[in-house]
């Protein structure tokens, strides 16, 4: 692994018992997240079952779920005695299933930004705020 990876900050994982989404598929959603706003590359490494387990305060079985699922996906590669890593594929959706995933994204998003009393306007300054400094980093 190269410097670079090595330096990388560990991706934080974080829960929310009250959003009615089970904790497999919130650790899902995040990995694929994280991989869609660039914190998480192709070669990266998450904590291991045990560990992300034991950080989250959840059973080994849950994030063995989710890391099965992802792997299938295509996302993750788990080599070994070495670990997980993100893989180098791309995530494959079909349109449906992209748009489909979008819709209820977005839906969860302004719900919970809406009964924080957030407005739509605030959230997509945000959002392209954050796009812009992704770009910059990127360059």
């Amino acid at each position: 692994m190269n410097a670079v990876l090595q330096k990388r900050k560990a991706f934080p994982f974080s829960l929310d018992p009250r959003s009615g989404v089970p904790v497999y598929r919130q650790i899902i959603d995040q990995v694929t997240g994280g991989i869609a706003a660039g914190a998480l590359a192709p070669g990266d490494q998450l904590p291991t079952v045990r560990q992300l387990a034991v950080d989250l305060s959840i059973n080994p079985n849950t994030v063995i779920r989710a890391y099965r699922e992802l792997e299938i996906r295509g996302v993750l590669e788990t080599e070994q005695g070495t670990g997980t890593f993100i893989s180098n594929q791309k995530m494959r959706l079909d349109e449906a299933e992209r748009q489909r995933s979008l819709n209820q994204l977005i839906g969860d998003f302004m719900a919970r930004a809406g009964s924080a009393g957030f407005t739509a306007e605030e959230l997509i300054e945000q959002l392209q705020a954050m796009q812009s400094d992704g770009a910059k980093k990127r360059r």
